[in-house]
């Protein structure tokens, strides 16, 4: 079995057409087509159901192409790794970050890290915990930054770096009594139950958040409202600015946007009133990688940049509201 053949296997799978997956590769499709019969061969097995020029996996393909894309970019990660054996003069850090974290705090970790170590190309994927867990597992991110806990047993070590509460995002102005279509109590602050009846601006699936607030209305016995699902981070704060509904969020999230106002949670009145944020709704975030994959040279880099990053945020108090670290010295 050769690299190149799992290569072709992989561009044919995404693709699900032999011609333009050899154009994609920049080379000839019979080539192509060669390669892929001579791996059908050596596993003995079909990849590929060619029925009708309609090109579809077979059981043996589905189960190869996650293990042939984690082969590739092992390999991919190994020869970086070499590379930045010249001292981190080039190289690459593929990090994956939920929306909050990209909305907030992670451009400046970014920026001073392109600062000291401007050769290192920096790729960074926006999306869901759940959804970068699975790229992480398959080997198409060498960090993330994701919500704890993990869901399943992922092959994943974590550290938890930070704390941040969540809040009710709603309209400015959204008081009962007012001509607003959200009506909010007058209250500093929510508990689930508000929730109840209420039209809320949900995550997509992938999105922790979603779950989360999902899990907490359940909790508390009553089913979620939805006024509209499926949406981006963005997305989401625009639509509450619109007045469609609420959603929980980061509170860091809403920094520069004066439309929106964020309320806390708690769990209970008693608890409110003697002042305490209460369990209500927070999260931990950990800094995750592969367990089974030595971190590169570039991406040790930027962890130990991250954390030193925390610890003088945390001890300036520069952190962004609602957001507490968890690294020490």
């Amino acid at each position: 079995m050769q690299l190149q053949q799992l290569a072709y296997f992989v561009a044919v799978a995404e693709v699900r057409h032999f011609t333009q997956a050899a154009e994609l590769l920049r080379v000839a499709q019979p080539s192509l087509s060669k390669q892929i019969r001579a791996l059908e061969t050596e596993l003995n097995a079909p990849l590929f159901s060619r029925a009708r020029g309609n090109i579809t996996l077979t059981p043996a393909g589905e189960a190869l192409l996650p293990l042939a894309k984690r082969i590739l970019a092992d390999v991919d990660t190994a020869r970086l790794e070499v590379q930045e054996l010249t001292g981190l003069r080039r190289g690459r850090v593929r990090l994956g970050a939920t929306p909050s974290l990209c909305a907030g705090l992670l451009a400046d970790v970014l920026r001073r890290f392109h600062d000291a170590y401007p050769g290192i190309q920096l790729l960074v994927e926006e999306g869901g915990s759940r959804d970068l867990v699975k790229e992480l597992t398959r080997g198409s991110l060498d960090l993330a930054l994701v919500i704890l806990p993990l869901h399943g047993d992922p092959p994943l070590d974590t550290t938890p770096i930070l704390r941040e509460y969540l809040v009710v995002a709603s309209p400015v102005g959204t008081d009962d009594g007012d001509s607003k279509a959200v009506q909010m109590p007058r209250r500093s602050y929510l508990r689930i139950e508000d929730l109840r009846n209420r039209p809320l601006v949900m995550f997509r699936s992938g999105y922790d958040l979603r779950e989360a607030t999902i899990s907490a209305c359940r909790a508390a016995g009553f089913e979620p409202r939805f006024a509209v699902e499926g949406g981006e981070m963005d997305a989401v704060l625009r639509f509450v600015e619109a007045g469609l509904g609420i959603a929980v969020v980061p509170s860091m999230v809403l920094a520069g946007r004066p439309g929106l106002r964020g309320t806390p949670l708690v769990l209970a009145d008693e608890e409110a009133r003697r002042g305490h944020q209460g369990p209500g709704l927070l999260r931990t975030i950990a800094l995750a990688h592969r367990k089974d994959v030595d971190l590169t040279h570039a991406a040790r880099a930027f962890q130990d940049l991250l954390m030193m990053f925390l610890v003088e945020a945390g001890a300036a108090g520069s952190l962004p509201a609602g957001v507490e670290s968890l690294v020490n010295d």
